[in-house]
């Protein structure tokens, strides 16, 4: 084996690792198990004979040479999936691969495919639900459909489609939901509140806006995905804190009501994609997603 290089399945594999801060995470992306990544990273530290990697309470952390080797591995990767892709693409032949949260996915892309097909007849989609938002690198992902703030990453060409409006909802099934619509919305703080652990700080945000402070609400149930929030909502189990577009549909139909109406946060609805794609499309799909959000 040649010294010139490491060995490269070892340092995908560290390159996964390092990138999503997992070897777990890693191991799932690569289709691989836990140990088969472990052993790769062991390899490239007995070829270095340095440690890439240290222990931190129940994570891992780079070492100096760890992120030294994680930006170089990080960048060619991510020019060699590029490369790849566009040298096994034809114009209009292979989907655009758009990822985005599951929750999104369901409530508010898949309800709206048959009038994108209509409006983007050239179009093919090939839709990817990813939980954990990328991070400098989209991977196998052509573009994806995010909230986040800035500053984004100088790898990305971010299309921003609309602000963000969150605001509380809840179902008329819900026990006294006559009382809570005419209550003003600082009486929530009394109210049976239902959140979710992918967005914590909805709450809080919102209560800022009232002159609440987070203290002040008392949210009964945390559920792992905005989707399963929602249908809590809609069950009448309690009120929720929701993304304006992704209850629209449910406020259109009546089976949500919002008596307090939505207010802005700091995050954007955006399209992101790596800086060096120049695949047209996806400024066709900008457009098209900046119109349905506003």
């Amino acid at each position: 084996m040649s010294s010139d290089l490491p060995p490269l399945p070892a340092l995908r594999a560290f390159e996964a690792a390092a990138r999503l801060g997992s070897l777990s995470r890693a191991a799932t992306e690569l289709h691989v198990t836990h140990g088969a990544v472990s052993r790769h990273i062991r390899t490239l530290e007995d070829a270095l004979g340095a440690p890439l990697f240290t222990r931190q309470g129940r994570g891992l952390a780079l070492t100096a040479d760890g992120e030294r080797l994680r930006d170089a591995s990080g960048e060619a990767f991510a020019r060699l999936r590029e490369t790849w892709r566009s040298l096994r693409r034809r114009p209009g032949d292979a989907p655009l691969v758009l990822g985005c949260s599951g929750s999104l996915l369901a409530r508010w892309v898949i309800p709206r495919l048959g009038r994108l097909g209509e409006d983007l007849p050239q179009l093919t989609l090939h839709l990817s639900a990813t939980e954990q938002p990328p991070q400098t690198t989209l991977g196998r992902l052509d573009a994806a459909l995010l909230l986040a703030s800035p500053p984004y990453p100088a790898s990305w060409r971010v299309t921003v489609l609309a602000s963000e409006r969150i605001g509380p909802v809840l179902s008329p099934r819900l026990p006294d939901a006559a009382k809570w619509t005419q209550a003003p919305a600082t009486a929530l703080a009394a109210a049976p509140l239902l959140g979710t652990r992918s967005r914590p700080q909805a709450w809080p945000e919102w209560a800022a806006t009232q002159g609440l402070a987070a203290t002040q609400l008392q949210v009964s149930d945390d559920f792992e995905h905005l989707l399963y929030l929602l249908e809590a909502a809609v069950a009448g189990l309690g009120i929720a804190i929701a993304p304006e577009p992704l209850v629209a549909d449910d406020l259109a139909s009546g089976r949500l009501i919002a008596p307090w109406g939505f207010v802005a946060t700091p995050a954007n609805w955006v399209l992101c994609a790596d800086a060096r794609n120049g695949d047209r499309r996806i400024d066709a799909l900008a457009d098209w997603l900046a119109r349905e959000l506003g």
